[in-house]
């Protein structure tokens, strides 16, 4: 037996050493795990919780050392008796997993080797019979080496594993298995082949057929029988369809997710914080000045955070980061980056570099070109709309006045093809003044309205100056008869030839108005933008709705 027994002896010890080491490799995903056993919905634990990370180094390292101690032989009956102990516990966990489905993958080798909790109790069940193989048969378990090198070598070892640990921690795991690892590309982790199988479902339809309630089972095809249908009462996964490595990275606000135009820019720093009260707020400090020397050298700049939108703006404002923030799922942020808070640098999707806080300094940030920067095919497009969207604009004739009136018809249809299928084309992506064509093209349409929450997005991330956003808001206001807010909408009417009357469109709060221009980025205040806008003898009044349109009921009697 002495042949068998130094047989699983070895598949027992580098199965330990090697399940060990991908864990140490990555302990912070390993104590997210852990933290996942410890929740309410699984083991209801909760007062383990704080303690994740301590007891996930503590596993790791005896994952280590025993596999080590029983390829040495050292303290053999020690060993064997805790592998025991250890390996019972990990197939309760993984039985426990399997039939209440609460956690679907156990984590036994970290992001390297997914297996389903099935999977893992018979692989835990394998280990529990070889284990329970050794413990029969250790008088078969020659030691090796002297006891001076059986204590030097599990010394060293268990000194190798905290020096790794401690490493690992203060930067980031040494090997990276996760689709987020440098050099992946996101969108490319998010695609879905044509010919990916497709996830196959059963149903059960309940009928009535001859006064009895009939359960019939098909593939999602109606039934052929005779009677009365009552109701789909269950449906089923009989096989999973292709899921992509990355399929759950949204970068949403107020509900709308931006994922796609924000992974099309060409340079993108992301900061990452998946929790804001468990940051490490220092690191902010830091992360103000390598974010402000990005968005100086033409570097799109966004933070992501599962927080709430008060908590982040509490940060904004503590550290003065002049970068939007978008959510996305805590699950999916703590796998991307194993710091809280963590960078990376993409160029169009594809992950560059990626940095715990300790290591801000390796960030590269060279100064960019335009072609660099820019989406240049697209900027000189822009270019090209925003010359033709002033060309007979100020026409003094009908005729080529219309011919103003097809160009702005066939900018509608570019622009709205553009934002449904890349986002707004802002300044991050074609610079200035090519930012301000969409916003010219859609203020001069009909449909500013369809494209208002777009516009307000990029404003404001800084995309597209918030005064734009603010005349824009005003003219969808005063379209639909409400009173603007910031004031930059007048009119004239002509009561009684050749008299005329300018008036700013009404204010929602005419004592505030200054304050809200000053805010939204106007360098004027009401009384000079209407002299601006009428000529120097105009003098503001206060409108309100019902004055307005008794005055355009006058003119239009006239």
């Amino acid at each position: 037996m002495k042949i068998p027994v130094q047989i699983a002896r070895v598949l027992v010890g580098v199965l330990f050493i090697v399940s060990g080491f991908i864990k140490l490799n990555d302990p912070v995903g390993f104590s997210f795990k852990l933290e996942e056993y410890f929740s309410a919905p699984v083991l209801d634990l909760p007062f383990l919780e704080p303690y994740a990370l301590a007891l996930a180094l503590f596993v790791v390292v005896l994952e280590v050392i025993l596999g080590v101690t029983l390829l040495l032989g050292y303290r053999i009956k020690l060993t064997l008796w805790t592998l025991l102990a250890t390996i019972v516990f990990f197939t309760f966990l993984t039985l426990y997993s399997a039939v209440t489905g609460k956690v679907t993958d156990c984590g036994c080798f970290g992001d390297a080797l997914k297996l389903t909790p099935w999977q893992s109790f018979y692989k835990d069940v394998a280990l529990l019979v070889l284990i329970l193989f050794l413990l029969w048969g250790r008088k078969w378990l020659s030691p090796l080496g002297s006891p001076a090198f059986r204590l030097g070598a599990t010394i060293a070892s268990l000194v190798a594993c905290v020096l790794f640990a401690q490493h690992v921690l203060a930067h980031l795991p040494w090997i990276d298995f996760r689709p987020y690892k440098i050099g992946a590309s996101i969108p490319e982790g998010m695609r879905i082949p044509d010919d990916a199988p497709k996830p196959v479902y059963e149903y059960d339809w309940k009928f009535r057929i001859d006064g009895q309630e009939t359960i019939i089972t098909t593939d999602g095809s109606y039934p052929s029988v005779d009677g009365e249908f009552i109701e789909v009462a269950e449906t089923r996964e009989i096989r999973a369809g292709y899921e992509p490595p990355i399929h759950d990275f949204t970068l949403e606000r107020e509900g709308t997710d931006y994922a796609a135009s924000l992974l099309k820019r060409k340079q993108l720093l992301m900061v990452i914080s998946y929790d804001l009260d468990r940051a490490h707020l220092p690191a902010f400090e830091a992360l103000k000045t390598l974010t402000d020397t990005a968005l100086a050298r033409g570097y799109s700049v966004i933070g992501m955070s599962a927080s709430s939108p008060q908590q982040v703006a509490g940060l904004k404002e503590a550290y003065g980061l002049d970068f939007p923030f978008y959510f996305s799922d805590q699950t999916t942020l703590k796998t991307i980056v194993r710091s809280n808070p963590g960078v990376l640098r993409l160029e169009s999707g594809t992950i560059r570099q990626k940095v715990h806080y300790n290591d801000l300094e390796e960030i590269q940030l060279p100064e960019l070109s335009d072609e660099q920067r820019y989406d240049m095919p697209l900027k000189k497009a822009l270019d090209s709309i925003l010359e033709l969207d002033q060309k007979y604009r100020a026409a003094p004739d009908m005729e080529t006045w219309r011919l103003q009136m097809q160009i702005d018809s066939a900018n509608i249809i570019y622009i709205d093809s553009l934002i449904s299928n890349s986002g707004y084309p802002g300044k991050s992506v074609v610079g200035e003044p090519a930012n301000k064509a969409a916003w010219y093209v859609i203020q001069h349409s009909t449909r500013i309205d369809d494209f208002l929450p777009q516009i307000q997005e990029a404003a404001e991330t800084g995309e597209l100056p918030y005064r734009l956003y603010a005349m824009m808001l005003d003219r969808s206001l005063m379209n639909r008869g409400l009173p603007q807010r910031y004031g930059t909408q007048g009119m004239s009417f002509y009561i009684g030839s050749p008299k005329e009357l300018n008036i700013i469109w009404p204010i929602e709060s005419p004592d505030s108005v200054n304050a809200w221009r000053a805010a939204a980025g106007f360098d004027s205040d009401l009384e000079t933008y209407g002299r601006d806008l009428f000529g120097a003898e105009f003098t503001y009044k206060a409108y309100t709705i019902e004055e307005i349109k008794a005055i355009q009921e006058e003119a239009n009697q006239q």
